[in-house]
Parts: C-alpha cells; sequence; structure tokens
C-alpha cells in the first residue's frame, strides 16, 4: 500500500514540474520590473487589443512604448495603465506577432496570434437618410396618358355591359 502512495507523489511532483517548466522557459527573456499583457490575445484581423502596462511593481514610472509588426507604434503616457491599438486589416490569418513593450531602458515582449476568420475590411457605408416607404404605386411613374386611357377603357366597358344588358329584341317586346 506504501507503494502506491510514494508512486502517486512522484507522479504528482513530475507532472507539476514537467507543467512549469514550459512557462518559465518562456518568461525566459521577458523578466522585467513590470507587467504586461495584450487583450485579447487572439484578434481578427482589423479588431481592436487592449495594450496594458502593470505599473503597480514600480517598474515603469515614465512613458512606455509598445511596438509590433501588426499595428503602429503606441505611445503609453506614464499618469496611464493601458491604450488600444487596432490591428492592421492585412494581417496574415494564423499567424503570431511579436509585441515589445519598452519602458525605461526596460523591454520585454509577448506574442499576438491573428485569428484564422477574417472579417470585411470595408465597413457597410451608412447613409443619414431614410428608406422610400409608403410610395408603392401612387405617385412612382404618374403619368396623365396612361390613366386617362385606363379610365376611358373602364368607362367604355361599363357603357358596353349597360347598352347590351338594356337592348330588347323583338321577340321580348309587346
Amino acid at each position: 500500500m506504501r507503494a502506491i502512495r510514494v508512486a502517486s507523489a512522484a507522479l504528482l511532483g513530475v507532472s507539476a514540474l514537467a507543467l512549469a517548466a514550459p512557462a518559465a522557459v518562456a518568461q525566459g527573456d521577458n523578466i522585467t520590473p513590470f507587467g504586461f499583457s495584450v487583450l485579447p490575445s487572439t484578434v481578427a484581423a482589423g479588431g481592436q487589443v487592449t495594450l496594458q502596462l502593470d505599473r503597480d511593481k514600480g517598474g515603469c514610472v515614465g512613458s512606455a512604448t509598445v511596438s509590433s509588426g501588426v499595428f503602429d507604434t503606441i505611445s503609453i503616457p506614464g499618469n496611464r495603465s493601458s491604450a488600444t491599438a487596432v490591428v492592421d486589416w492585412d494581417a496574415k490569418p494564423g499567424a503570431t506577432y511579436k509585441v515589445t513593450f519598452s519602458c525605461d531602458g526596460v523591454s520585454g515582449s509577448t506574442q499576438l496570434t491573428i485569428a484564422t476568420g477574417r472579417t470585411n475590411p470595408t465597413p457597410y457605408p451608412y447613409t443619414n437618410q431614410g428608406v422610400h416607404a409608403g410610395e408603392g404605386g401612387t405617385v412612382a411613374g404618374f403619368d396623365l396618358k396612361e390613366i386617362g386611357l385606363g379610365a376611358a377603357l373602364i368607362v367604355g366597358s361599363v357603357g358596353a355591359a349597360y347598352y347590351f344588358s338594356r337592348r330588347r329584341t323583338g321577340e321580348d317586346g309587346a
């Protein structure tokens, strides 16, 4: 019974070490006196990301610069902790771009992934005009000749019906 507990504890320890090692290796060149992040870490081309800077540790006092190959360089003033950036429309779907935060001579980087689904790069043009509703056939194509001809045909057919209904033959009358 004791062997099962020892083996379980050893397996648990090895698993924890294996899961913690990639995080430590990934943080290798990003040991900075300030924290930083890009939210969300996966975004569609043309989307907006928030560049977050953690100034609570005291490692970044002045203005910070955030640069990447997928958006314009952004400056975060010393009195703010975040800024927004718009990802370029021509960013390659599925690609990963490096985002570098620099402050007080120290820099660190993280990754930004472009989502595979691409949105329409040209937004639908909205106009300030309302829709043309309710007109139907009342005003559109108003033509006096056609209305007159239609009225004449109706009057003629009603007149002909009346004439033939009132006409008497010689056999009917006395």
